[in-house]
């Protein structure tokens, strides 16, 4: 009976709480201008980013395994939709933007798939060397970014680093205006954070951009007209696209996970709770599809706005369905932010990403593996190289990592030596289809140089797995030697493989 009402208590929805309304509220403070400012990343028109906060909000808070985390636009997803897509329609036209939100079904369908499935431990499946050579770029490329709209000047083309180096060496189109306003914005956010980590330091650098725009004569860019009211649902996404989105989709897909999953299992750990990899999958995927049908952009776990949610005292997953509806109940108000300087909006994300560029900590791996640091190194420099398609640098980044992975373990070490007749073989290692032809040579080797034994005897106790490649390469050893009248003996055989082990030698 217990175990049932225990069942029942996880089916059912949490109470809400006054914090909860209280935790909503400076999430969303923060989640207005955060969305506009990402969606400028990712090339669509910066309203966009209210709408994949309301909707991803929403949607996600039935779902959601941690009360914590907040989802929306998120600087590093929001980088890799600018990568996936500027290749295939002109950044901010109206193909653009469907495809982006396109782009963002794929990712929520590929995400609930993992999660109803039950393949969510393939959130941890990422090489930490990987990530952080790829985080680190897509970090600085962010920043880099942001150059042109920080300085107030116009760059032509979509290659970042090629318009932030034309607009650093025309210093001419600079802007001194835009270029004091977001120093401020920077300095306003920064302080903000030293009086109290609830400081809504970035709505009151919106409130100093917006003050500045209509008080005072400025010149550089803004954000212009942004359409009030909700967004029509777009049932007619260009399906066609699909196959030149769904390498891109499936990247972002698990890499843009990999935040989630962090601030989830980050406060789980915390707080001695649990969480759920699998229903984390879910939560965010559907959160995308809304969004996609919505006029978003895909959309993923924000750190920082988690932090805030739980920083206010945060019960239950409501606080970001409060978050999500305050948002929504914004949008006929949104023609208040047409004047809003995009100088502000490049603070906001300077400041977001800055703590991502990891340069002492990538340089650091050297001291623990060169061969991970030498991946984590190229995964930088591909990603800045071959910027904005980073999804293709993290493709080769996380193949070189499975290669050196799939080299290291066709390698076993062996302790062979020889005593009273015998021949002693002790593997150390994973016996697999990829180690056995190695375990094979070695095993031949030794049997060639020690040929007067009369016995050969495995020692699988130092063994971590036998899979069934290396159990038959075992078995037909066996056969060889005692045709080459041998007497063969096994011992240790991991517990795991015993049974099928035995129905092998039995057959």
């Amino acid at each position: 009976m217990d175990q049932a009402k225990a069942f029942k208590s996880k089916r059912t929805f949490p109470r809400f709480y006054l914090a909860d309304l209280l935790a909503g509220i400076s999430v969303a403070l923060v989640a207005i201008p955060q969305g506009m400012a990402y969606a400028e990343l990712a090339a669509v028109p910066a309203y966009t980013g209210l709408y994949a906060v309301a909707f991803a909000s929403i949607a996600a808070a039935f779902f959601v395994s941690s009360p914590y985390l907040q989802t929306g636009p998120v600087a590093t997803t929001s980088l890799l939709t600018f990568g996936v897509l500027s290749h295939l329609a002109v950044p901010n036209s109206p193909y653009y933007l469907e495809l982006a939100g396109l782009l963002a079904i794929l990712v929520g369908v590929v995400r609930v798939l993992v999660g109803v499935l039950k393949l969510g431990r393939i959130a941890y499946l990422m090489s930490q060397p990987v990530l952080m050579g790829f985080t680190t770029a897509a970090a600085f490329l962010i920043f880099t970014s942001q150059i042109p709209t920080f300085l107030g000047a116009t760059a032509p083309g979509n290659n970042i680093l090629a318009r932030a180096f034309f607009t650093l060496i025309h210093p001419g189109q600079w802007h001194l205006d835009a270029i004091a306003l977001a120093l401020a914005s920077m300095l306003v956010i920064h302080l903000s954070r030293r009086v109290h980590p609830l400081f809504p330091g970035i709505l009151v650098a919106v409130v100093l951009g917006l003050g500045v725009a209509f008080f005072l004569p400025y010149h550089s860019a803004v954000i212009g007209q942004v359409p009030s009211g909700l967004p029509a649902i777009d049932l007619t996404p260009p399906v066609k696209a699909i196959p030149n989105l769904l390498v891109g989709a499936l990247v972002i897909a698990f890499v843009g996970f990999a935040e989630a999953a962090s601030i989830s299992r980050t406060y789980a750990t915390q707080d001695r709770s649990s969480w759920s990899a699998d229903q984390e999958f879910i939560s965010q995927g559907v959160a995308n599809v809304a969004a996609g049908f919505f006029g978003g952009f895909p959309v993923g776990g924000s750190f920082s706005r988690s932090s805030v949610s739980r920083l206010a005292g945060t019960k239950t997953r409501w606080s970001g369905l409060v978050a999500g509806l305050l948002v929504l109940a914004f949008l006929p108000f949104t023609f208040i932010l047409s004047y809003l300087p995009k100088a502000v909006l490049a603070a906001i994300v300077i400041m977001a990403v800055i703590k991502l560029l990891r340069f002492r900590e990538l340089y650091r791996l050297r001291n623990y593996s060169k061969t991970q640091a030498y991946i984590a190194w190229i995964t930088f420099v591909l990603s800045i190289v071959l910027s904005p398609r980073i999804d293709l640098a993290l493709l080769i980044g996380i193949s070189l990592a499975v290669a050196h992975h799939l080299r290291r373990e066709q390698k076993v070490f062996m302790d062979i030596w020889e005593y009273a007749d015998t021949l002693h073989v002790k593997p150390k290692g994973v016996l697999w289809f990829g180690s056995s032809a190695n375990v094979e040579e070695q095993i031949n080797e030794a049997l060639s140089i020690h040929k007067g034994v009369k016995k050969l005897e495995f020692h699988l106790g130092g063994v971590g797995r036998v899979d069934l490649s290396a159990a038959l390469m075992l078995k037909r050893l066996q056969e060889d030697a005692e045709k080459a009248g041998l007497e063969v003996e096994f011992s240790g055989i991991p517990p795991m493989a015993r049974s099928w082990v035995k129905r092998i030698w039995e057959d």
